[in-house]
């Protein structure tokens, strides 16, 4: 009985499948068909526009719509012209007594011109319905327009546009660098998470503490040259008061905690350093890219190097103790902050003193080796510092910063002998 009773329940299945298939495809057959007819009854309704009655209806409108215009013309002939637009384009001028009209331009079957003596009729104004063979030969100022774009485009085409020099093209001489001198330390005081550290009550970051260190180093340095060397003619000129300021406030111990405390002291360093580059921007204030003012700086920033070389390779301290791993990294990032904020100052003397270093044959690739140096030394940076033996099996990372520093400084020092034959 079970069997039986699956059978018809699959038999039913069958029959329901194939009458509910079939019911679908002729719902689809009359829906396809219902479409047809309505595409086939919009078309009907739409006028035919190649039957001959469709064709001579617009004809016999346009004849109406001719005699209308020219009864119209007519009539006005008879009634005071009055005063036509100004057209831009060729100018009409009315003819006078025993003169050719030259309204219109003959044509080609009608060569008859007046006699002398006669005297042509007023000129009609333009109506807004005169038929196209009224208007053939009449100049338009559209016409007028469109002769005249052929000349204007081929005009535009032989112009040539001047580009406007860049901004930087455009900055007085120094500004750049002075920017250059500005950026890092600002970066450290005003734009790193927690700011300025080296005078935190509780040291948590030690690393960064003397990577900070180190670009206030040179950020010092810098500044120190820029009022005693490079701002200045020689050494009977006065000191500029705005960098003068500067150095000073750059002196205040960096761990000191408070009165005065040196984030605020060196930020008036950067208020001073921009109002001496707002004076070179005005031009009351001087900056000179003489050879006897960059040699100065560079050997400032060779002595620093050749201190950082130092720790970076040492084995032992003053007294006589060996390198410690927690003094191994505070050399590290000295070190690394020493390249990095002396990498972005070179770039700028590479700008600033670009004349003065052409003129020595060698001068701009040292010191573009100097600086390719000290980005590598500023790029070097590892998870842990390992200060294990220069043959052992794991890094040691002062000797690995102590490389790119040593070319920089040696690259620096080459430099300045060129510079200074």
């Amino acid at each position: 009985m079970e069997n039986q009773s699956e059978k018809n329940g699959s038999g039913f299945k069958a029959f329901a499948a194939k009458r509910i298939i079939l019911a679908a495809v002729l719902i689809i057959a009359v829906v396809w068909a219902l479409g047809i007819g309505l595409n086939i009854i919009g078309r009907t309704d739409r006028p035919p526009t190649a039957s001959g009655t469709q064709q001579a209806q617009p004809e016999k409108e346009i004849a109406e719509h001719t005699a209308s215009q020219s009864a119209t013309v007519t009539t006005e002939s008879h009634t005071p012209a009055p005063e036509s637009p100004v057209i831009e384009g060729p100018v009409a001028v009315a003819p006078q007594s025993g003169e050719v009209s030259d309204m219109t331009e003959p044509s080609d079957n009608n060569t008859s011109h007046p006699k002398p003596g006669d005297v042509a009729p007023e000129p009609t104004p333009m109506q807004s319905g005169t038929t196209p063979a009224a208007s053939d030969h009449a100049p338009t100022a559209e016409a007028s327009h469109a002769a005249a774009r052929p000349n204007q485009q081929t005009e535009e085409s032989q112009t040539h546009v001047v580009e406007p020099p860049t901004e930087q093209a455009m900055r007085p001489r120094g500004v750049t660098f002075v920017e250059a001198v500005i950026q890092p330390i600002d970066y450290e005081l005003n734009k790193r998470f927690w700011g300025w550290r080296p005078n935190d009550i509780v040291n948590f970051t030690d690393n960064i503490n003397n990577f900070q260190l180190g670009v206030l180093e040179v950020t010092r340095r810098a500044t120190i040259m820029l009022s005693e060397r490079i701002s200045r003619t020689g050494s009977t000129d006065s000191l500029n008061p705005h960098l003068e300021d500067a150095a000073n406030w750059l002196m205040v111990t960096a761990t000191r905690y408070w009165i005065p405390s040196p984030e605020s002291k060196y930020k008036e360093c950067i208020k001073e350093l921009e109002d001496y580059k707002q004076e070179l921007i005005k031009g009351s204030a001087s900056f000179h890219i003489r050879t006897d003012n960059l040699i100065p700086l560079l050997a400032s920033f060779e002595d620093l190097l050749g201190s950082c070389d130092e720790n970076l390779v040492k084995q032992k301290n003053e007294d006589g103790s060996k390198v410690s791993f927690f003094k191994a990294d505070d050399y590290f990032f000295y070190a690394k902050g020493v390249a990095s904020a002396m990498a972005t100052i070179l770039e700028a003397v590479h700008y600033e003193f670009l004349p003065t270093l052409e003129n020595r044959h060698g001068a701009a690739g040292l010191l573009h080796h100097a600086l390719a140096s000290c980005r590598q030394a500023s790029a070097l940076s590892p998870l842990l510092i390992t200060n294990t033996a220069l043959d052992g099996i794991f890094a040691n990372h002062r000797a690995n910063m102590a490389a790119p520093v040593s070319h920089a400084r040696f690259y620096i020092g080459q430099l300045i002998k060129t510079l200074s034959t």
